[in-house]
């Protein structure tokens, strides 16, 4: 008997790859909880978005359970673990171009298909400047 298996995370590597192949910076918005390893200074209103481009991290690994790497926040290395449950939505920042999911989506659920223009993802730290995602949500 085999489990079911989310499409989440490979959806996320293919849009991952997507973005490092058009040239694009691919971010992530991320649901901070008790699992979550990020820096909690930058985490705004329980959410965190992260820029997982080839400049900003190293070591990324996208695993069907956890997305892991090493980035510099202030100067300062860190190591990160994010729980694909918790992503919320992944996107090009020049171009807001991506695909939004259910929080917590478990095994077997279905995974959303991309859209456009979804109100109310967090913006990016402002230090970059990003456009703002064209993402919808959809149950």
């Amino acid at each position: 008997m085999s489990s079911e298996v989310s499409t989440k995370p490979y959806l996320l590597r293919a849009l991952y790859e997507w973005c490092a192949d058009q040239g694009l910076t691919p971010y992530i918005s991320v649901q901070v909880d008790a699992r979550t390893l990020v820096p909690r200074q930058f985490v705004r209103d329980g959410n965190i978005v992260l820029n997982l481009g080839a400049d900003a991290v190293q070591n990324l690994h996208m695993g069907n359970d956890l997305i892991t790497c090493q980035a510099r926040f202030g100067g300062v290395a860190q190591s990160l673990s994010i729980p694909v449950g918790n992503v919320a939505a992944i996107y090009a920042r020049e171009n807001g171009q991506g695909m939004a999911f259910e929080i917590g989506e478990q095994a077997g659920e279905p995974a959303v298909s991309v859209e456009e223009g979804a109100p109310e993802q967090p913006e990016p730290p402002p230090t970059d400047a990003p456009t703002r995602p064209h993402l919808t949500r959809i149950k």
